[in-house]
């Protein structure tokens, strides 16, 4: 089987390598090889390539900058999978792509379902929304994951970003009022792995940890785990100071509610997905054993 993995130097893109890696061969262009706004130099590769499996890591992830560069992000997030998806139809190949939970309308309190209605508040959730849209309409073989508040111990990200503000300052303000799953990159690529091996039925599956928190549980978390692991750091979990969403304005609206049911997924694999608390600790473990 040829896995053609677009991403590859991304959170999740990274951990995909190392996941399937075993599994086949990949090809995994980096962005000066591939131009993925490029529909021609897409079109090109793919038709060189002829992948039999298509793993989509890529996507537009500035949330607040998508709102000013919606062209680009319209290309990433939505042109670029209708295209991977059109292509899959067309050669019998398959596509695992990743979504967000910012396509749904984040208000209430109950975990959203695969089929729950849509309506994102900003245009990063519109375009991932018409990204998945596409494929579903396509017709070809696909898993998509909808996932949540992404990171890993590589790249820029909200644990990382926690750590390197807890060397210096002595107090946060973190937003207490959204709440989800912080999700690690490796577990992602992990239940990616199991769903292509066991040849998971195709369709929408939720995919993040078992549990739920907010920003500011998150960050407390991260310094308690931090502290127990012998790090040295200027503030502790009670010097992070909770604020609502209305205190810290930004040009994309974010959802307060991304909680997702997993029953679906966990069904559909026969497993039970791990808390996000012992994900954080893996997580957390990688990055300061490096």
């Amino acid at each position: 089987m040829t896995i053609l993995l677009l991403g590859k130097n991304g959170q999740v893109g990274f951990e995909l390598h190392r996941a399937l890696s075993p599994l086949a061969s990949i090809n995994a262009p980096a962005r000066e090889e591939l131009d993925l706004t490029n529909e021609q130099a897409v079109k090109a590769y793919l038709e060189n390539v002829q992948p039999e499996l298509i793993v989509n890591a890529a996507a537009y992830t500035a949330v607040d900058a998508a709102e000013a560069d919606r062209q680009t992000a319209k290309r990433l997030n939505a042109g670029l999978p209708e295209q991977l998806a059109e292509y899959a139809a067309a050669n019998n190949a398959s596509l695992v792509h990743y979504s967000s939970d910012y396509v749904y309308p984040g208000d209430g309190s109950e975990p959203w379902q695969e089929n729950s209605a849509t309506d994102p508040l900003s245009v990063y959730g519109q375009t991932k929304l018409e990204g998945d849209e596409a494929i579903e309409r396509s017709g070809c073989e696909h898993l998509i994951f909808r996932t949540s508040w992404v990171y890993s111990a590589r790249g820029n990200n909200f644990m990382k970003t926690m750590l390197r503000l807890a060397q210096s300052k002595e107090e946060l303000n973190i937003v207490a009022d959204q709440v989800g799953a912080p999700t690690p990159a490796r577990l992602i690529a992990q239940v990616t792995a199991l769903a292509i091996h066991g040849q998971l039925k195709t369709g929408l599956y939720h995919l993040a940890p078992r549990g739920e928190t907010s920003w500011h549980g998150f960050a407390q978390e991260i310094f308690r785990q931090a502290q127990r692991a012998g790090e040295t750091l200027s503030m502790g979990p009670n010097d992070a100071r909770a604020i609502h969403t209305s205190d810290y304005p930004t040009p994309a609206k974010r959802p307060l509610n991304s909680r997702m049911a997993l029953s679906k997924l966990e069904n559909a694999l026969n497993i039970q997905l791990p808390d996000w608390q012992s994900q954080l600790a893996l997580t957390l473990n990688e990055h300061l054993e490096k």
